[in-house]
């Protein structure tokens, strides 16, 4: 039987129609679908490169190119029983294939679900299942993951019928990606999608050991690019790409090379010698990172001399970023700025290279295009600026609901408000400080863990009675 990806979720959506219609009006809501935007931009960003740097699967390939090779796997895909609706989930590294995938999935309609490589069995099982998974992307091996040797791990997974493995050696039942490939070409018969269809699910750790299914239509990944489009300094400045391809930066991270034509350097791991260099050989002028990249990019640069001076525009974010970090980068010429957002609304506020430096140092920016910020006590009311209280947010690009839609019932206040969990103040120029945070997760590195997910896998140890998982400063990574 023929089993599409469940949208029931849709039900509850923060979006009214008061606020579709606002914007409509700045240009943020454009009812075009993720396909149609992507076909448009391989039109005018054909030449703009990708370079995808990687010891295994390395590539160069333009905007043009990966968009028809898409359209290919497209083909491929149909052929094997892919159509409109279908969950796609795929754990694969930053690699040209992930892109290819990208634009495949949203030529057909499909809902893609990225996840982050390091997911083990447990992780994976619980997501496939969450999401009603069809097809399933992965690796043979990549670096010291074998992930045949974790796909025979996982629990039965009622709705998963294909197994596409990317490299030489698969299950019996599995399909190999060069067979896929040698299958593509053709035609791919036009979707019927629209622009408030679920296009992207995305699994992120909250208070809980279960992972929260974050929905997103094109309409709302559309309007975070475009936000970001408008907030940068330099829109199409040749950019470096640390960010997994799970991550929801990642995602960002290859949606701005596709449909800005910025030309991008993507990184499948992170090493921050390879980092310094690549800036150096390819002139980066622009960048997101976490304190723990922009650490130990700026630390390998000094100990190996490599010039990064191109390096220019640096959103820095995901995690507390230290004011002597942005100091730093000042004294080297970097306009290192602060940002602040999440899986669930990607960009709310975001500094700017050319703001004063202690707006820089200590405020994580204003509100992009659209998006508003309110700072609530317990019950809801707004507090006075300069003090303290959750923030609540909503937006253009706010998140269309949670998978489970329970979880929906608890996330928003009346009129479209998220209630994300963290701890902030607003100053009276708008400007918006993250002072702490409600949610027990501990962020390392830009990634969350979950507190609770710890605690119940130490628990399954006999000599353990009783544990409680805290976050600890590290210099390097933020937390551990």
């Amino acid at each position: 039987m023929h089993s599409a990806c469940d949208q029931s979720a849709l039900a509850i959506r923060p979006h009214t129609s008061e606020l579709a219609a606002r914007w409509r009006e700045i240009g943020a809501w454009r009812d075009i679908t993720l396909a149609q935007a992507l076909a448009t931009a391989a039109w005018q960003h054909t030449g703009a490169r990708a370079i995808f740097h990687s010891a295994s699967r390395p590539a160069v390939t333009t905007v043009g190119e990966m968009h028809r090779r898409g359209l290919a796997l497209a083909s491929a895909l149909q052929r094997i029983g892919v159509r409109q609706g279908d969950c796609v989930a795929l754990q694969v590294p930053t690699w040209i294939e992930g892109a290819w995938l990208l634009h495949a999935a949203a030529a057909l309609g499909c809902t893609i679900v990225p996840l982050v490589h390091i997911l083990g069995p447990a992780e994976v099982s619980y997501i496939l299942r969450a999401a009603g998974a069809r097809i399933f992307v992965t690796p043979d091996r990549w670096r010291n993951i074998d992930y045949l040797e974790r796909l025979s791990k996982l629990d039965h997974i009622p709705t998963l019928e294909r197994v596409i493995v990317i490299g030489e050696h698969g299950p019996r039942d599995a399909v190999l990606w060069k067979d896929l490939l040698a299958a593509a070409g053709g035609e791919v018969q036009p979707s019927a999608a629209r622009a408030d269809d679920l296009a992207v699910l995305l699994y992120t750790s909250g208070t809980t050991s279960a992972p929260k299914g974050v929905e997103h239509s094109s309409q709302t990944l559309l309007a975070e690019m475009h936000t970001l489009q408008q907030a940068r300094a330099e829109p199409q400045a040749v950019t470096l790409g640390p960010w997994p391809a799970g991550h929801i930066a990642g995602l960002m991270t290859i949606l701005h090379c596709a449909l800005d034509g910025a030309p991008t350097i993507f990184m499948d791991q992170w090493d921050a010698n390879d980092a310094a260099a690549l800036i150096e050989r390819h002139a980066i002028r622009s960048m997101s990172a976490t304190p723990y990249h922009l650490t130990s990019l700026l630390d390998a640069a000094a100990t190996l001399g490599h010039d990064i001076g191109t390096l220019y525009d640096c959103l820095v974010g995901a995690t507390t970023v230290p004011p002597q970090l942005v100091a730093r980068c000042q004294a080297l010429g970097l306009a290192t700025y602060r940002s602040y957002g999440s899986t669930e609304h990607p960009t709310v506020t975001t500094g700017h290279p050319a703001d004063p430096l202690n707006a820089r140092l200590s405020t994580d920016g204003r509100c992009t295009l659209g998006n508003e910020v309110r700072i609530v006590d317990d019950d809801g009311q707004d507090v006075l600026p300069g003090r303290d209280g959750e923030v609540v947010t909503r937006g253009p690009e706010l998140f269309i609901g949670y998978r489970d839609t329970q979880t929906n019932r608890q996330a928003f206040l009346p009129g479209g408000w998220f209630l994300t969990g963290d701890v902030g103040q607003l100053d009276p120029t708008g400007q918006l400080t993250i002072t702490d945070r409600k949610k027990d997760i501990i962020i390392r590195g830009g990634e969350n863990i979950s507190s609770r997910a710890v605690e119940d896998i130490l628990l399954k140890h006999p000599a353990i009675a009783d544990v409680a998982a805290v976050a600890m400063a590290d210099k390097a990574l933020g937390e551990r």
